[in-house]
């Protein structure tokens, strides 16, 4: 019967730690998560950005290559029928090109990121 006692005193007594316990293992998780997506909506920002003046960069190096071309043809339907078709055929690689070039390397990085991330809490 002692023993009995013994385990109901000790449960009764540490019930508040181990409450508390739960409770800052609960709160790290959700700082971890707030972390982890702060970045990830950062990496977003910064891409959509750059992807946008990647974007107009494109478009204006793709109108003077046209108008060059069209001064040297002579004509501004082959001029900028040569920027469409170079543009078209990167078009066509790129999207056969995909999974080597964006999604391994992304699948990659989010992997090499949830490592990372993993290590730092198990330093702190």
């Amino acid at each position: 019967m002692s023993e009995s006692e013994n385990f109901s005193s000790f449960f009764k007594e540490n019930k508040n730690l181990a409450k508390e316990y739960l409770e800052t293992k609960l709160e790290v998780y959700k700082l971890g998560l707030i972390r982890i997506s702060s970045k990830t909506a950062g990496y977003l920002i910064w891409a959509i950005i750059s992807f946008f003046l990647l974007w107009l960069f494109i478009i204006f190096i793709g109108l003077v290559a046209g108008f060059w071309l069209s001064k040297i043809t002579g004509s501004y339907v082959y001029g900028f029928g040569i920027v469409a078709a170079v543009i078209l055929i990167k078009m066509l690689l790129l999207t056969l090109l995909r999974k080597p070039l964006f999604i391994n390397p992304i699948i990659r990085a989010v992997i090499h990121n949830a490592n990372e991330e993993k290590d730092s809490h198990k330093k702190d």
